[in-house]
């Protein structure tokens, strides 16, 4: 869209946001939208340095095709932590805090979104089922599995995203078991295992997953089985979820929480380095996987920004770190490219992550009402 056009969807979106849901709920006509977190905590200088990064297929093909942000910051406020789901939050939100804990435990964060997020902002503006607003998440990260949705008072559940992870395919998997099986011993296993995931996620799920995502699951599993062993694992499984359900359910608006640079905190140096080239490769397949579709070809934008940054500390024993609220820790980027966006320009000032929401809301032409970002309008043609 250009500029003009923008502005009109977007007083359309304020007048359409006082009206009751039955009146103003349209079909989606927009741009698809694939957010990818490019996660686990990265720093600039393996990321987005030209000479050296371990992500060459991001910085030296996907930067040069859009609009490119390399001065993103997580402010400097009280409160404010620079870490995985917290960064996420923000972006999904718009907000900093825009969570409470929801039972955090020692190495275990359990947030939960107070704000409204990208997905209900979505669905509360358009028809837009619950299986094509997707989160795609990590088998390490379950505390994630909270960021379906917010407990604001006008939004929440009924708004919801779905979730595609190896969590939730085992909750289908062990629910089909319990209803297939005959055998005592599967039995009691399948049942023991259900109720430790359901215990993960105190609240009350309901509705479940749509009919849309247990057909999907019911095919995953036709393909790699029940053993675990056949499947992708870490963030190669995130993108086998991602392409797939490309393929098969069509989502408007995607976020694909990558993690495995994370790892580092094992000690390896090389677990970050390797990670990110997994990322970077799983970019090149999204990419693919959408240019290959008509249904996403010239009418899709991806925006790619990690959740946290990282410093350099030759003396700790993980010398890659973001716990300590450093300032590299709180230096990120982003880069948006796809239909309507900017090609080939490099922004020269400073910009606040939590401009992601908002700029995400004006291209899908809804208002983030409670995002406290601005709009990243120099990225739209």
């Amino acid at each position: 869209m250009d500029r003009r056009q923008f502005n009109k969807a977007l007083g359309a979106t304020v007048v359409a946001s006082a009206l009751p849901r039955s009146a103003s709920a349209a079909p989606y006509t927009g741009p698809n939208v694939i957010l990818v977190r490019f996660g686990g905590g990265v720093r600039r200088a393996e990321t987005i340095d030209e000479v050296s990064t371990y992500a060459p297929y991001l910085r030296r093909e996907l930067a040069p095709r859009g609009f490119f942000v390399p001065d993103m910051q997580i402010s400097q406020l009280d409160g404010v932590e620079t870490s995985h789901a917290e960064g996420t939050l923000n972006l999904l939100s718009g907000r900093y805090l825009a969570y409470r804990d929801a039972g955090s435990q020692f190495l275990t964060d359990r947030l939960e979104p107070t704000e409204p997020t990208l997905f209900e902002y979505l669905r509360e503006g358009f028809d837009v089922p619950s299986h094509q607003a997707l989160l795609i998440n990590g088998e390490d990260r379950p505390q994630e599995e909270f960021f379906t949705y917010g407990v604001s008072d006008h939004y929440g559940i009924a708004f919801r995203s779905e979730m595609l992870s190896l969590h939730r395919f085992k909750l289908y998997k062990f629910a089909r078991l319990l209803e297939e099986s005959t055998d005592e011993d599967v039995l009691a296993e399948a049942r023991a295992q259900y109720d430790r995931l359901m215990q993960a996620d105190p609240r009350a799920i309901q509705p479940g997953q749509s009919a849309e995502i247990s057909a999907f699951w019911e095919r995953w599993r036709a393909h790699y089985g029940d053993d675990g062993f056949r499947n992708p694992r870490g963030d190669r499984l995130l993108t086998a979820l991602a392409t797939r359900a490309l393929r098969e359910l069509k989502p408007r608006l995607m976020m694909v929480n990558y993690q495995d640079p994370d790892y580092v905190h094992w000690g390896n140096a090389s677990h970050y380095t390797r990670a990110i080239q997994v990322i970077d490769e799983g970019l090149q397949r999204l990419v693919e996987t959408v240019e290959a579709d008509p249904f996403y070809r010239d009418n899709t934008v991806f925006i790619i920004t990690p959740d946290c940054g990282r410093d350099a500390n030759p003396l700790m024993n993980v010398p890659f770190q973001h716990h300590f609220n450093s300032r590299a820790a709180h230096e990120t980027w982003a880069i948006l490219f796809g239909a309507g966006i900017e090609r080939g320009r490099t922004l020269d000032r400073p910009v606040d992550q939590t401009s992601i929401a908002p700029t995400i809301g004006a291209l899908m032409g809804f208002r983030t009402r409670r995002a406290e970002g601005d709009v990243l309008s120099e990225a739209f043609l």
